[in-house]
């Protein structure tokens, strides 16, 4: 959410700063109600004055004897007027609320300006294709005799599912416990273990509700028809890392606070069908490894580099060559500031797709959630909420098997990865992947 203040004292220059991301602030039923919103404080400022007059007018007259019944009759009718002004001012605020949080955050000036992806630009490159002297498969061919199966995913829950076996499910549980790992014994990251299932008020927190509610897999309680509770399944552990700090002030001698988790992601992925059907590239379930930071406002882009180079670190471990490109102003999430994406090569698409974003949402988040500290001189500021994919579980995968595939079917595992694998240093299509069919 956007400071309030600041729009008050400088919205055309808020106002201009959003049309680089696409989005047109709605200025005339902001500055409507901004205008009712002074008129009716003028209002109660007016009848408050008057109460305060004519309570020393029934003073006086009373204390010199005289008639004030209408002075006390006039008095007695402000406490509705009062009451009256009171909800039409709620009902302002709310409006008023509801609209904020529906404004995306200000891209920071270092931000490329553009119009969507195409103006993304390029920060640098690390690694160098492989080269392959056989026909290159993609990931469902080769995983397909390594045990993964689309077909048992879409009998149980329709598309965009994934069912694993054997060697393949191995490798996708050794590479979360592999980035796990390197973020907390390397990257000072706290290990935390979150709910999958999360309140609207969560989500609202960290600028999923209400703007991406069609994007949400939502549960309830007792089911559909149940009077509970609208509950929400996570679409990144974003949302309870960052939210943990919600309402809270924490002390200065808390900062940074670095912590990371690996969760199962729902999205219901909505307006996107038709692109990236094929594969693990764009699902409904996926696995992440997610990092977030909560730091100070004065040094949180050098927290957003930091972060960058952690998601960097596991594909360089990895050994799969990526590039990193700053996202223009109108390819960035509703909550950054800057996002750093990292873009993986996947050869059978002859491409680098996106496998990490790495974003600064300043106070955005925080004063959504509340979420504030105390300084050195006990003033209490709102801190600046930094995540990004440390990195995506699936879309790793896909990258392994396709980077490290051979000609006979088999696939290399990744040297920073053996330790998790027992030691295996292939993958062989073998029976423990199969299933009859």
């Amino acid at each position: 959410m956007l400071d309030l203040t600041m729009l008050r004292k400088q919205l055309p220059e808020v106002v201009a700063r959003l049309k680089t991301r696409g989005f047109d602030f709605p200025e005339q039923e902001f500055n409507e109600l901004e205008a009712a919103r002074k008129d009716v404080q003028k209002k109660t400022e007016e009848l408050q004055n008057k109460r305060n007059t004519l309570s020393k007018q029934i003073g006086m007259a009373k204390r010199s004897g005289e008639d004030a019944t209408a002075l006390m009759e006039e008095a007695g009718k402000i406490p509705a007027e009062l009451t009256g002004l009171e909800k039409e001012l709620d009902d302002i605020r709310a409006r008023l609320t509801d609209m904020m949080l529906r404004i995306p955050n200000l891209p920071h000036e270092s931000c490329p300006i553009g119009k969507d992806e195409t103006e993304n630009v390029e920060v640098r490159r690390w690694g160098t294709p492989r080269t392959f002297d056989f026909e290159v498969k993609d990931h469902v061919d080769i995983g397909a005799a390594l045990g993964m199966d689309f077909d048992t995913a879409g009998k149980l829950s329709g598309s965009r599912f994934c069912f694993m076996r054997g060697q393949i499910a191995r490798m996708h549980r050794a590479l979360a416990q592999f980035m796990l790992d390197t973020h907390t014994r390397e990257n000072g990251y706290i290990e935390c273990y979150t709910p999958y299932v999360v309140t609207a008020s969560t989500m609202q927190g960290t600028g999923q509700l209400p703007k991406f509610k069609d994007d949400l897999f939502a549960a309830k309680k007792g089911g559909a028809d149940s009077d509970q509770e609208q509950m929400y399944l996570v679409p990144t552990a974003e949302v309870t890392l960052t939210n943990q700090v919600a309402g809270m002030i924490l002390n200065y001698k808390d900062l940074p606070l670095k912590v990371t988790a690996h969760t199962p992601c729902f999205r219901s992925e909505a307006g996107s069908y038709g692109r990236d059907t094929r594969g693990m590239i764009r699902q409904h379930q996926f696995d992440k490894v997610e990092m977030v930071r909560i730091v100070r406002p004065e040094n949180s882009y050098e927290h957003l580099e930091e972060m960058t180079a952690n998601a960097e670190g596991i594909l360089q471990k990895l050994g799969l060559p990526y590039r990193v490109v700053a996202l223009s102003t109108g390819d960035m999430g509703f909550g950054a500031t800057k996002t750093y994406d990292l873009e993986v090569w996947i050869p059978a698409q002859n491409t680098y797709r996106e496998i990490s974003s790495c974003s600064n949402c300043e106070a955005f988040q925080a004063r959504r959630m509340g979420a504030r500290f105390k300084d050195e001189n006990g003033k209490v500021q709102y801190v600046h909420t930094l995540n990004g994919s440390g990195l995506a579980v699936g879309r790793t995968l896909v990258a392994v098997l396709e980077n490290y595939q051979n000609a006979d079917g088999t696939v290399t595992v990744p040297e920073a990865l053996r330790p998790y694998m027992n030691g295996v240093e292939v993958l062989r299509p073998t029976e423990d992947g199969a299933f009859p069919h």
